[in-house]
């Protein structure tokens, strides 16, 4: 447990080490775990609002208010901790998930709730600001895209399952048990993160100067509007899928569903097999995912009405969706890689930011100017995307 990462380091360059991968398993839970917890309001918004004695949209600030601090911890964060070995911060983080757990679960009125829904935000943004720089320095150059996509895989199975989740979980057990499940999980990772994670001496300053900064690099300012249009583009769509199929293509509630998961299965599917593909692909696919998706966005304006269609295409849109951040991810160890966490703490509050614009903008336009818009315009951000990914990618060196 004492071991030190160069020390680690040393022995798996004569002897694979197992225990690299089981780190990667561990920090995978983690992030199953965190997202899992932001999104699992969603199913449970009536049952919190009606205890709290507050409005169900007030409780659906929940989510709101994690994003916003994820965003500030994402900026921050590190360079508070800058001095900290990174094993202690990532221990650091999920300490505070399980405080959050607990805040949440025993919360007696709507301010302490919120700020447990504050605490899921710094666990979030501070763990994924790390996590790039963490994994190179775990597993060798070579893995590196596999076990990034093997990071992203929690995220994945997350999203698939944890609406539905806390929906069964408020049901066996009360909203506030379903959010008091994280406590032990949360408690078990720590015990695993200690016994797996190498200790990892913290050898860069991260500073918010130092953050943007990075965007002096030609090449990696392009990648990060890049990754940012991707992101805007994905949930300017996403974000209305479900009015889309009820109200368009006229899909019943359970119908709705298993399309849904369908979605997230294959976006397992496209996490998993994109890190073999990236070790020789990396700029075809950093330009050919946003232009597929692009594509799927449009086919979906035309093709909307007829079910079995938009089934076929909702499948191949989560199998190319899930993989985007495992692409840039990979793309960012290859650019800067004397520099990921900076460049990760800037790339996390990048991609909450895309979020929070794509979804807002998608749905004014939903509003004013119909069902279709925001298809349009996440069609257009998608293709913007991949017009900078090629600018990203076609010089292929670091400046």
């Amino acid at each position: 447990m004492d071991t030190t990462y160069d020390s680690q380091l040393a022995k798996a360059q004569l002897v694979k080490e197992p225990s690299a991968w089981g780190a990667v398993a561990c920090l995978s839970l983690l992030t199953f775990v965190l997202v899992a917890s932001e999104f699992m309001p969603v199913s449970l918004l009536t049952p919190i609002a009606n205890e709290l004695a507050i409005s169900e949209g007030q409780a659906g600030q929940a989510i709101s208010v994690s994003g916003i601090f994820a965003v500030l911890t994402s900026l921050f964060g590190n360079a508070l901790l800058s001095r900290l070995d990174r094993r202690t911060v990532i221990v650091l983080y999920t300490a505070v998930l399980v405080v959050s757990g607990l805040a949440v679960t025993f919360a007696p009125n709507y301010v302490v709730f919120m700020l447990g829904r504050a605490l899921i935000g710094v666990s979030i943004g501070g763990f994924w600001s790390l996590s790039t720089a963490v994994l190179a320095r775990i597993v060798p150059g070579a893995d590196l895209p596999r076990a990034i996509a093997m990071l992203q895989g929690g995220t994945a199975f997350a999203s698939v399952i944890a609406a539905p989740l806390g929906s069964f979980l408020g049901g066996l057990v009360g909203w506030r048990g379903a959010f008091f499940v994280v406590v032990p999980i949360g408690l078990f990772a720590i015990v695993w993160q200690l016994a797996v994670l190498p200790k990892m001496p913290a050898n860069e300053q991260a500073s918010v100067g130092k953050m943007f900064g990075l965007l002096g690099n030609r090449m990696f300012a392009v990648g990060m509007a890049a990754t940012t249009l991707a992101f805007m583009g994905q949930f300017a769509l996403s974000t209305y899928l479900r009015p889309f199929l009820e109200g368009v293509t006229g899909l019943d509630v359970n119908t709705l569903s298993m399309l849904l998961l369908g979605l997230g299965l294959a976006g397992l599917v496209g996490t998993s097999l994109v890190g073999f593909i990236l070790r020789t692909h990396l700029g075809a696919v950093l330009i050919g995912l946003p232009t597929v998706l692009a594509i799927i966005a449009l086919s979906l304006i035309a093709l909307g009405p007829f079910a079995i269609a938009t089934a076929s295409l909702l499948v191949v849109w989560g199998l190319f969706s899930t993989p985007v951040p495992v692409a840039w991810n990979t793309w960012m160890t290859k650019t800067i890689p004397n520099d990921l966490e900076a460049g990760g703490g800037l790339q996390v509050a990048l991609i909450q930011f895309a979020i929070t614009f794509g979804a807002f903008a998608g749905g004014l336009l939903f509003d004013s100017a119909g069902w279709w818009s925001p298809f349009a315009l996440g069609a257009f951000l998608l293709l913007g995307s991949a017009l900078l990914a090629f600018a990203a990618t076609k010089s292929g060196g670091r400046h």
